[in-house]
């Protein structure tokens, strides 16, 4: 069987440089002709599972249309090059393809398809490159921004700040955040705003900047329905807490469901905040108000009742 695809793939190959051979009574290669069957051909090979033929006839079908002008089929033929060296494992080569075509997407005037083409780059390398994924989730959300779709571009700019804050890029992911609760204000999504407020805020600590993080709790109250939200008085129990460094209170804070609940990045960020200096524990009232009275309080239960037969049973 694989043979039988090998064949047919070299006879399509065959055809293609027929068609691009020019001669006496023939000026001009017929581009389109070539591209077709190289194409053809990259689907014999893929059957075959030789992705390195099929990525190479892939190749040669792009700069067929190329040559005769057909940008986004050319960007087509990349990127499914693109998905053969994937299926080799060579991912960073397959996402060098993936971008390339969605410039020509680009180029081309087809928008849409060219963020579709980022996504699917980012989703490639996610894991082996973090860093790559973020820069092509951001390129997305800005072509879907340009576009005025919104939602699409919210999805991406999401992708993006999880993985910041997986990878600890803290500072970076509080201005991804702060861009994604824009765009919720901008569609008056009010409820989704007041989550990317506790994210903020959580992200704000985690960089040891309460201030920032009393601000962003602070600017929030123009949200509307924000101030009097639970989320609103969660988080002002959580910057209470961490202020006078009562641990007690910000684990208390963090482990509710509003928190254990977020998506699991922030989440995790709500599990290990520690506040400044390691935190205290909650005193109990009355050793608080024995505190206050002084040392001299401690016994004073005992010498009451020693008043109290003083001057005798008389």
């Amino acid at each position: 069987m694989a043979a039988q695809k090998i064949n047919e793939a070299l006879e399509h190959i065959a055809k293609a440089e027929k068609y691009l051979k020019t001669g006496f009574l023939k000026w001009k290669p017929d581009y389109d002709s070539a591209a077709t069957e190289y194409g053809k051909a990259a689907v014999a090979f893929k059957n075959a599972k030789q992705f390195d033929q099929a990525r190479e006839a892939c190749l040669r079908e792009a700069e067929a249309h190329e040559n005769n002008k057909a940008l986004f089929h050319a960007a087509k033929a990349y990127e499914q090059a693109g998905m053969m060296l994937k299926e080799m494992q060579r991912l960073p080569e397959a996402v060098q393809l993936i971008e390339k075509a969605s410039m020509m997407y680009l180029e081309n005037g087809t928008p849409d398809t060219a963020a579709i083409a980022l996504e699917r780059a980012g989703k490639l390398i996610e894991n082996v490159s973090p860093e790559k994924a973020v820069q092509l989730y951001q390129q997305a959300a800005s072509v879907f921004e340009n576009e005025e779709r919104l939602r699409q571009a919210l999805e991406m700019l999401g992708k993006a700040s999880r993985l910041l804050v997986r990878g600890r890029r803290l500072d970076e992911a509080a201005l991804s955040l702060q861009k994604e609760k824009s765009i919720y204000k901008e569609i008056e999504n009010y409820p989704t705003c007041y989550k990317k407020t506790i994210a903020q805020v959580l992200v704000h600590l985690h960089r040891n900047d309460y201030v920032a993080a009393e601000r962003c709790v602070r600017e929030s109250y123009s949200i509307p329905g924000f101030n009097g939200s639970e989320d609103c008085a969660a988080l002002e129990q959580l910057l209470e807490g961490y202020d006078q460094q009562d641990q007690d209170q910000v684990s208390e804070v963090c482990n509710l469901p509003l928190f254990k609940y977020m998506d699991n990045d922030y989440a995790k960020l709500g599990l290990t905040l520690v506040v400044p200096g390691g935190g205290i524990k909650k005193k109990s009232p009355n050793a608080a108000q024995d505190k206050a009275r002084g040392p001299a309080a401690v016994g004073s239960h005992a010498d009451e009742e020693e008043d109290e037969y003083s001057g005798g049973l008389c």
